[in-house]
Order: C-alpha cells, then sequence, then structure tokens
C-alpha cells in the first residue's frame, strides 16, 4: 500500500509539471507508468487525463443556435445557414440584408458578385474582411433572393440582436434598404437615410448605404456610395 500511494504521488507531481511544460493531454501509458512511478501500478488499467476543453465563445454559441433554427419557412428551403464571418473584436461591423444563392452554397455572407465589390471597397479604404465582421439580417436565403419579408426579419432579427451585443461594435454600417430600416427604426427612403445619417442604433453609430448588389445594377450610385465610405472610414479611424 505505501508503494501504490508513493507512486500516486510521483504520477501526481509528474502530470502537474507536465502541464505547466503546456501538455494538452497527458496519456498515462504502461511505459510512462514503469518509468515515472512504481512497478506496483504498472499493473492497472492506465488512466488518461486530459485537459478540459475551453468554453466556446459566445460567438461560436450563438452561430450554433442560428444552425438549429426552424423559427420561420426559410429553414426549409435553405442548404444552410449563414450567420456572419470576420474578426469577432472588430469595432466596424457591416450588415446586409439576406444571403443569395453564392451564400447559401458556402455558408459565408457576401462572396457572390456583390461580396467581391464589397472587398474592393474596403481595400480602397485601406481595410481588409480580417479587420471587420459582416452579417445580414437574415441568416436564411430567400428564394429567388426575393426580398426579406416582414414575418422573417421578426423571426431572425433576435439573432442579429445578439450578435451587436456580443461584438460590441463603434461602428455598423447598414448595406441596403432593409438593412437600414431595421437598424434606424425609421421606414423612410435609403436615399433620405443617408443624408440624414448618420444614426444610431443602441448608441452606436449607424451609416446606412447602397448594398454592392444595387451598385452593380446602377453604377450612378458609386460616387455617392465612395462618398459615404470615405465618411466611415474617418469615423473609423476616430474610434
Amino acid at each position: 500500500m505505501a508503494d501504490q500511494e508513493e507512486a500516486r504521488r510521483l504520477l501526481a507531481g509528474w502530470i502537474r509539471q507536465q502541464k505547466k511544460d503546456g501538455v494538452e493531454r497527458v496519456v498515462l501509458d504502461r511505459d510512462t507508468l514503469r518509468k515515472e512511478a512504481a512497478p506496483a501500478v504498472a499493473a492497472e488499467s492506465p488512466p488518461v487525463i486530459e485537459k478540459p476543453a475551453e468554453d466556446s465563445s459566445p460567438l461560436e454559441d450563438l452561430h450554433r443556435k442560428i444552425a438549429a433554427c426552424s423559427s420561420c419557412g426559410l429553414a426549409e428551403t435553405r442548404t444552410q445557414t449563414v450567420p456572419g464571418v470576420g474578426n469577432s473584436r472588430a469595432k466596424l461591423v457591416f450588415v446586409g440584408e439576406a444571403p443569395g444563392a453564392d451564400e447559401d452554397r458556402l455558408g459565408v455572407p457576401f462572396v457572390g458578385r456583390g461580396g467581391q465589390l464589397l472587398d474592393k471597397i474596403l481595400a480602397a479604404i485601406d481595410l481588409r474582411r480580417e479587420d471587420v465582421y459582416i452579417c445580414n439580417i437574415l441568416k436564411c436565403r430567400p428564394p429567388e433572393n426575393r426580398n426579406p419579408a416582414a414575418d422573417e426579419i421578426l423571426a431572425c432579427s433576435p439573432f442579429l440582436r445578439q450578435q451587436l451585443e456580443v461584438l460590441e461594435p463603434k461602428i455598423i454600417v447598414a448595406l441596403g434598404l432593409f438593412a437600414a430600416q431595421w437598424l434606424t427604426g425609421q421606414k423612410k427612403s435609403l436615399t433620405k437615410l443617408r443624408e440624414t445619417g448618420p444614426h444610431e442604433y443602441a448608441g452606436i453609430r449607424v451609416y446606412a448605404t447602397y448594398h454592392p448588389a444595387a451598385l452593380l445594377r446602377n453604377p450612378n450610385w458609386k460616387r455617392p456610395a465612395w462618398d459615404d465610405f470615405q465618411a466611415i472610414r474617418k469615423e473609423y479611424d476616430r474610434q
């Protein structure tokens, strides 16, 4: 019995040292037992000691809830949910309207032609996707890329609200009419929301501007959109 107690004491000390050295998983096989402890313990079943997995982040937990959501009919037609992507500590968050076909297929927002244009605009103001966070009001694609329905926005908006609470950005950019109206709480045209901004959402500065897909359809809006993004960059530098 004394030999076994001594063996346990030696093993406990060795395990503590392994953890101090950064070993996340300590497996005690027979050879290790013979070397580090005593022959008396080697005949016992070799225990496995693992460092407890770190808790997942609140954002990851929220993304899992989004993936399991069936609160509206879009759950029946989606390929997968598109929760959001980017820097979880970003001070700038972009909010669009809904995923499209490419986003539905890949599970990542703004990866189609509109997303490629957004990447170019970000580069023009010296930012990258890695610097910001990008998401949509709806986390599932509406069939045929139609506009979000009121009941769909109602069902999905709590997820966006929770995302913004977790992210705590300094600036939000609403891309398109539906995002702009939801974030500002004003049922005005996008032109009016652009002209009367910036606005606020829960104390966070909100800029409304054109959705990149709209810029592809109407190049005449690119000039005012560029003015918006220059203002956004100036605000970014102030934060």
